[in-house]
């Protein structure tokens, strides 16, 4: 305890000096902490955004990430509902999920023919219900959701979703559905009639077929186009839909081709009159640390049930996240490295400068029987003081800022995103990071003390006592 107080005490004989240190280090923990969590928010943001648009697991037949791009419909699941009911229905699975619900990609042309205008799409079939649901996930507690992207779908009326923003103007749908800054596409100019592709002329015919043949009814009120896929069989298919609103998508590519719709309509274009099966069965979990043991949990299920059908995490959905998260951590590092270094040179500063004005009474301890490595755990002592003072005082007042901020209500628009969400600090789950900057930087300034303390300890006693 006399060790304490005197360190305690040589740390205020230059006050000055020992409050620009510790200062130093507090800046430097408090930087740390600071965009550690604001790392931190926006990994789990994307997460976030991730698990809420696909879940954490998605089933899929087995060969569909090789090859069921190319052709979902002979890479689907039949009976797909026995499927559901057995992952819901286990007993290790039940307690760990949050929504089950099957899903239906596909791709084809879309055409508005009161314009004469057709674009391939890529359309996602989803079951409304099940996407609310998922869009209010919030582990983390972000204070948002999603779930008012999915009000555009609706049970009771199958035949109705929404489209992107560039689909929507390429369809020529910019004044129906009321979109601001959209132009509608120019006339075309007069040429000499050429007869069309077959391709048009089939989906023309089609269409026509269907129109003439769809009741009239309170639907009719929203923009209608007609999509054409092929069927599982390979004959072409075209159903009715009607666009109820356009949503940015946030990527042009997708912005360009999406077509959000509901599972049964999805189900009516892929397979027609055969077997309505899904293209994956996406899971949402209660909690993202569970997905290692409900994946593993699953593809034992599957195995012993006899299945072919494999797993997929949205890591592996979604290759970009670990490529954030990687980025992120990249900048994090160096940054940290960078503090260290200035903590470092600080304390190695401050340390160099208490030997040297210490000299006398380094001479006179040791003449009264110090021995070296009592002086050595002096200064080794006194320079892990100033780091555990310094560090402590940035954790407190970091943790002070982040709150502050998060108050001040600070929006912003993240890549792929078309609304702005809060930005704010995580404030929650950090705690290993502030013990690891506490204690990071504690053992920085009493490895940074080391050579200042052996040079303190080996100095002779007659230099030392007689130094000037």
């Amino acid at each position: 305890m006399m060790r304490f107080k005197i360190a305690f005490r040589n740390i205020l004989r230059n006050g000055r000096r020992s409050l620009m240190t510790g200062s130093a280090i507090a800046v430097g923990a408090m930087a740390i902490i600071l965009f550690g969590e604001f790392v931190g928010f926006i990994v789990v943001g994307v997460q976030t955004g991730t698990v809420r648009n696909s879940g954490h697991l998605t089933v899929f037949h087995s060969g569909y990430m090789d090859f069921g791009s190319g052709n979902p419909s002979a890479y689907s699941i039949g009976d797909y509902q026995k499927v559901i009911r057995l992952i819901e229905n286990d007993p290790e699975l039940k307690a760990k999920i949050n929504v089950v619900t099957p899903t239906a990609s596909l791709f084809g042309i879309a055409g508005n023919f009161t314009i004469d205008t057709s674009k391939t799409f890529f359309a996602k079939g989803l079951v409304p219900m099940d996407r609310q649901r998922m869009g209010v996930w919030d582990e983390y507690r972000l204070g948002h959701d999603d779930s008012r992207s999915a009000l555009a779908f609706s049970d009771k009326n199958p035949n109705h979703g929404v489209i992107g923003i560039g689909l929507a103007r390429v369809l020529g749908l910019c004044k129906p559905l009321h979109i601001a800054h959209c132009p509608s596409p120019p006339e075309a100019k007069q040429a000499k009639p050429v007869e069309a592709p077959p391709l048009d002329l089939n989906l023309a015919e089609l269409s026509a077929r269907d129109r003439d043949g769809a009741p009239a009814g309170p639907e009719e009120t929203a923009p209608r186009i007609d999509l054409l896929a092929a069927t599982a069989e390979g004959a072409p298919n075209v159903v009715s839909f009607f666009v109820d609103e356009a949503q940015s998508q946030g990527f042009k590519d997708l912005d360009d081709n999406y077509v959000g719709m509901n599972l049964v309509l999805a189900q009516q274009l892929l397979y027609g009159r055969g077997e309505h099966k899904a293209v994956g069965i996406e899971i949402q979990l209660q909690r993202s640390e569970d997905l290692t043991a409900a994946r593993a949990r699953l593809e034992t299920l599957f195995r012993d049930q006899g299945l072919d059908l494999e797993v997929r995490d949205f890591t592996e959905l979604q290759p970009q996240y670990l490529q954030l998260v990687g980025f992120l951590g990249a900048i994090f590092s160096f940054i940290a490295i960078i503090m260290g270094v200035i903590v470092l040179f600080t304390i190695v500063n401050t340390m160099t400068m208490a030997v040297m004005e210490r000299t006398n009474e380094i001479g006179t301890a040791r003449a009264m029987g110090v021995r070296r490595g009592g002086i050595r755990d002096q200064f080794l002592l006194e320079g892990w003081m100033l780091g555990t003072i310094g560090a402590t005082f940035g954790v407190i007042l970091a943790s002070l800022i982040a709150v502050s901020f998060n108050h001040l209500g600070v929006t912003y628009t993240p890549p792929g995103n078309v609304h702005p969400v809060p930005l704010q600090l995580l404030t929650h789950g950090v705690r290993g990071l502030l013990v690891s900057v506490w204690g990071g930087l504690m053992l920085t300034a009493t490895i940074a003390s080391v050579i200042p303390a052996n040079r303190a300890a080996r100095l002779r006693v007659v230099e030392a006592l007689r130094h000037v």
